[in-house]
């Protein structure tokens, strides 16, 4: 049975994202666009759009061509439109990367998407320039100061844009990496008809942001989850965007009192110290009307939680990077909210429950695999024709992965994973990564590694490990942090005789991760 929306299909316009994100700007004129929540530096709408301009014109003039791949490799910043957007401007595709990627872990995206630019911050210089210079690219731009690197302000010198056809349908904007279900992280290809579908989906959809709304930017604009909610959707709708480079609770707080945060676009670990930690009663945060949640599951009593406690609107949504991310949400009408789940298909959007045993479509309170089919849905993986066969299916259909339901309202709930990825405070770490990584370790003979529950990061990667000589878990846990980056660090270690594998030799991960429920709390 395939559930849609319940929302009429909207038209999709046919223009670039940039296009599409600032046509407006000039008339919402001097309102600041962008500021800066720690220091309160500030772009308006006038000066992001010129500066948008400039960076697209003076990227033309150092070489940039239509379909040329540029890094972007920074915190949240007022400056990252500036790059992001500049890029796709000039006919470029960004693709973002983690500020906290290890040298070799940004070496890798950059040389796999081709990087021909890299843009960056002061801080990070140290481990841009090695990986730049591992990947082949031909110039890195810094945001602020640093050696070695070419000044950003000189691409913000006057030029003007060039002319470039863009075809939406056909052409990319972003190349987000995603793991998928299963691997190393690939790059996602997005177009720019993939996003800007996505964002008149999403305000066909219930989702009300107003103009006069002001949104903390604290989800990673590398994330399709900031990039699209934030970086382009509340851009577009001419709201103010007050950005955090990085998460501290009590800067958080400051902030969303400060600047009088209205929404907020979180992640659950931030929800649960906001329902939970005794601080947050040392603010005032009553401008917050709404916090919309995604990236990983929220649980009912955590929502109502932080509702109560702060006296607003909590709510889920769900989607991937695959799907450009949006695919379902809840309306933000309180009597239409079903916490715990992640609501309805947004309008265009098609969702069916397939069995995981036969591939067969299921009906109302049935579990299976989550299908999703949309003009939100990914081109597929950059270079990967058998990643992108195993995700989309002939006729459009992307498989998700994740193991719900749907209810007699069409609401629609995620309780499992078909997909080996681990999501760590909504970030995704793919096993296979971590289990090279120590697989090179003189010890260790053999190596899984699962998703274990953890209440304030949802789940943290936790390592099966048969070993072949002398080592504690410590050591083999400071040896894979020492590799990659801290988010992806392994925070737990069981020693065992044999790691459970098919004939084929595949780990059999679910068995490992049925044997960590059962498993009583020690």
């Amino acid at each position: 049975m395939v559930f849609k929306s319940p929302y009429a299909d909207v038209a999709i316009p046919d223009v670039g994202v940039p296009q599409m994100v600032y046509q407006h700007a000039l008339q919402y004129g001097e309102k600041p666009a962008m500021i800066d929540g720690v220091s309160g530096r500030t772009l308006t709408y006038t000066q992001l759009y010129g500066g948008v301009r400039r960076v697209a014109g003076n990227l033309a003039k150092r070489g940039l061509r239509k379909g040329d791949v540029v890094g972007i490799y920074s915190p949240n910043l007022p400056e990252y439109p500036l790059a992001y957007h500049g890029v796709a401007l000039a006919g470029g595709i960004g693709t973002t990367a983690n500020p906290l990627y290890t040298v070799d872990e940004l070496a890798y995206q950059l040389r796999d998407s081709n990087a021909k630019f890299l843009i960056t911050v002061g801080p990070l210089l140290e481990k841009a320039l090695p990986a730049a210079q591992q990947a082949g690219v031909q110039e890195v731009f810094v945001i602020g100061e640093g050696a070695g690197a070419t000044p950003f302000t000189e691409l913000l010198a006057e030029a003007e844009p060039p002319e470039v056809s863009i075809n939406p349908a056909e052409d990319l904007i972003v190349l987000p990496y995603s793991s998928g279900t299963t691997g190393l992280p690939k790059g996602v290809m997005l177009t720019h008809r993939n996003l800007v579908a996505n964002m008149v989906q999403v305000l066909a959809s219930g989702v009300n942001l107003q103009q006069d709304e002001r949104v903390i930017g604290v989800l990673p604009f590398y994330h399709i989850y900031g990039m699209l909610v934030i970086l382009n959707l509340c851009l577009y709708r001419g709201m103010t965007i007050v950005t955090m480079p990085r998460f501290d609770l009590e800067q958080f707080l400051k902030v969303m009192q400060d600047y009088k945060i209205t929404r907020a676009n979180l992640v659950p670990p931030i929800i649960l110290a906001l329902a939970k930690h005794p601080i947050v009663d040392n603010y005032d945060l009553s401008h917050l009307k709404i916090i919309m949640s995604g990236a990983a599951p929220l649980s009912a009593e955590l929502a109502q939680a932080c509702s109560e406690r702060l006296g607003c609107i909590v709510l889920q949504g769900y989607g991937l990077t695959e799907t450009s991310p949006v695919t379902h949400v809840n309306p933000e009408d309180p009597a239409r909210i079903k916490l715990g789940s992640v609501g309805v298909p947004i309008a265009n959007t098609e969702c069916a429950v397939v069995s995981l045993e036969t591939g067969n479509p299921l009906g109302v309170r049935e579990e299976g695999e989550i299908w999703i089919r949309g003009p939100q849905v990914m081109r597929g993986y950059l270079n990967n024709p058998d990643a992108t066969a195993q995700t989309l299916t002939p006729d459009g259909w992307l498989r998700t992965g994740d193991v719900g339901y749907v209810d007699e309202d069409g609401y629609f709930y995620i309780v499992d994973r078909v997909k080996e990825m681990i999501k760590y405070k909504g970030l995704q770490i793919a096993p296979a990564e971590l289990e090279a990584v120590l697989l090179t370790h003189p010890a260790v003979a053999d190596a899984a590694v699962i998703p274990s529950p953890d209440e304030e990061a949802g789940e943290v990667p936790k390592a099966y490990i048969v070993l072949k000589g002398q080592a504690t878990a410590q050591e083999l846990m400071d040896y894979v942090a020492e590799r990659v980056a801290p988010f992806k660090k392994i925070r737990r270690v069981e020693f065992v005789e044999q790691i459970p594998k098919s004939p084929s030799g595949k780990i059999l991960r679910r068995v490992l991760v049925q044997h960590e429920r059962e498993a009583k709390p020690s």
